[in-house]
């Protein structure tokens, strides 16, 4: 929960920040401050360096490809799509979860854990509204990136559970800075097409002007960023992804919280019973797990 507040903050932040900035300038910088900050941490608690170094380095490696392919994904629109919209698309991720788990964990799936899911992608459904006429073709990017998050969270679980979190956190700010210097020389060199850097500017331009502003907000989104990732590894390394899946939705209602707050809009009456179902989905299957006297952490 506290990982999903701070991550809200912060994608919340990459919004804000979108139309100074670049996705591929904003992710070296971002993943630039993190490379820092880690290697700080060990210095402070004056432990070895090597903590950095994972100890399955292609299969952390497999993991930070899921997650660039997912951050892709998720930002590459974000001028065209509310806040709201973003992270609803994303919260589509449960439904290849559950597949995963039963079929490739082979984690025990109960009525009441595929009824929350239910509920939580039903909450998706009013949110997004893929029967409207204005539904934009834009708004199914963040769902692809729910896939990655998804096949993320499987090969965590799967393969890195014995992992140092701050390993696979260092592994990741190396991928995004490496991933993002690579993506920004391309745009700026190969692409050419006016038309993407007119409809899509986030991604189709490489390296603008760097500013003060987009610095100190680098700066910000770097502390959340890390914390949150931080937390979540850890949560995921420690209990059912189909357990915490539902339980990660109330991510929404911080995108709702600090969505409002930074652009001041939110979801009509229909999204908002979406966000209910969503948040209901999360209360389903801690009463369960409560009754059962399953713990969240094992």
């Amino acid at each position: 929960m506290i990982g999903g507040f701070l991550l809200a903050f912060q994608d919340c932040l990459v919004k804000f920040s979108a139309e100074g900035t670049s996705f591929w300038q904003f992710q070296t910088l971002r993943s630039g401050c993190n490379f820092l900050l880690l290697i700080l941490v060990p210095l402070f608690l004056s432990i070895k360096l090597t903590v950095l170094k994972p100890m399955n380095i292609p299969k952390v490696a497999f993991r930070t490809v899921f997650l660039i392919l997912c951050m892709f994904c998720f930002f590459c629109a974000a001028p065209a799509l509310t806040f709201a919209q973003m992270a609803v698309g994303l919260y589509t991720y449960p439904i290849f979860v559950v597949i995963f788990a039963a079929f490739l964990l082979n984690e025990k799936m109960n009525y009441l854990k595929i009824s929350a899911l239910f509920l939580g992608v039903l909450g998706a459904g009013l949110v997004l509204k893929p029967w409207a006429v204005d539904f934009s073709k834009f708004q199914m990017l963040p769902v692809f990136a729910g896939f990655f998050y998804a096949c993320n969270l499987f090969v965590l679980r799967k393969y890195c559970s014995n992992e140092s979190p701050l390993a696979m956190t260092f592994a990741v700010a190396i991928g995004f800075m490496i991933s993002g210097l690579l993506g920004g020389y391309v745009v700026d060199n190969f692409i050419l097409e006016d038309a993407l850097k007119e409809n899509m500017p986030f991604i189709g331009i490489g390296w603008p002007d760097l500013t003060s502003f987009t610095i100190a907000i680098v700066a910000v989104a770097s502390l959340f960023n890390l914390s949150g990732n931080l937390c979540l590894v850890k949560a995921y390394q420690t209990s059912e992804s189909s357990f915490l899946a539902p339980l990660d939705f109330l991510y929404l209602i911080f995108a709702l919280f600090w969505g409002k707050i930074m652009f001041d809009t939110l979801p009509d009456l229909m999204g908002l019973l979406g966000i209910f179902l969503i948040l209901s989905s999360g209360v389903v299957v801690a009463f369960q797990a409560n009754r059962t006297g399953n713990n969240i952490v094992r």
